[in-house]
């Protein structure tokens, strides 16, 4: 056979193939919004950590000269990067463990 011929051939049954998935995909009823699991809401809730980051979230580039801001993200890094690290029961308020 010759290559256009077969290079035809597989770009037709790929575009059909497409066609195929894009009209069942459309065909399905759209999902329900998920709520959030309720065990994750109440740690979210507790978590003095947690809402420190949303606030300092929420103040965008200020977060940057923020004190609060500074030890809630340098205690989020230690949570994440320490091998076994258990969360601090709250932030810690001096500031003699800062992070080089």
């Amino acid at each position: 056979m010759d290559t256009k011929l077969l290079a035809r051939i597989g770009a037709v049954i790929f575009i059909a193939i497409a066609i195929t998935m894009t009209a069942i995909e459309m065909s399905r009823a759209p999902e329900t919004a998920r709520a959030e699991p309720a065990a994750v809401a109440e740690t979210s809730a507790m978590d003095p950590l947690l809402i420190e980051l949303r606030r300092c979230q929420s103040i965008g580039a200020a977060g940057a000269s923020d004190p609060a801001c500074l030890r809630a993200w340098g205690e989020n890094r230690r949570r994440f990067l320490a091998p076994g690290a258990r969360p601090a029961p709250r932030i810690a308020d001096d500031t003699s463990a800062k992070e080089n």
